[in-house]
């Protein structure tokens, strides 16, 4: 059982600050990878909440692989997100307040494979043609991710 379903355990639906990271994956077609998700079937970007002992770059290596089978040779941190823009309330009632670290990976290794239990699908999408079904936490990031690359 993960950190987080322990302390649901002691403290139910209640508003917690959760700690993770998400992962900005990019193919060689500048096109970022997206997974719809299960429990909103919204678009989102892979990622999770941090358990005891990890580091944030651990946590985005473990969720990216978890969740869509690849494996990721190199990270780089493009910000730590947090603040009342990461509120969010699970469609089950659960409440947090995310802070989240969000990694970009360009170099990868493996063959992509949505996770069953909470992946719907996979797929890449063009930075121009960005599903409008965003998941909420994700949005702020992926639209962060979009201005730093106009900048560049």
């Amino acid at each position: 059982m993960g950190y987080i379903k322990e302390l649901r355990n002691m403290v139910g639906s209640r508003p917690l600050i959760m700690v993770g990271a998400c992962v900005i994956l990019i193919n060689n077609k500048n096109e970022l990878l997206l997974q719809l998700r299960k429990d909103n079937r919204c678009w989102g970007l892979s990622g999770g909440s941090m358990e005891i002992g990890e580091t944030l770059e651990q946590v985005a290596k473990r969720e990216l692989f978890e969740e869509t089978g690849l494996t990721a040779n190199s990270l780089t941190l493009l910000e730590v997100f947090s603040g009342q823009d990461f509120y969010y309330q699970y469609p089950h009632g659960d409440e947090v307040y995310n802070v989240v670290a969000a990694y970009i990976c360009k170099d990868y290794k493996g063959i992509i494979k949505a996770e069953e239990i909470e992946v719907v699908d996979l797929k890449f999408f063009h930075i121009n043609s960005i599903p409008s079904n965003i998941s909420p936490p994700d949005l702020p990031i992926i639209r962060e991710y979009i201005r730093s690359q106009m900048h560049e």
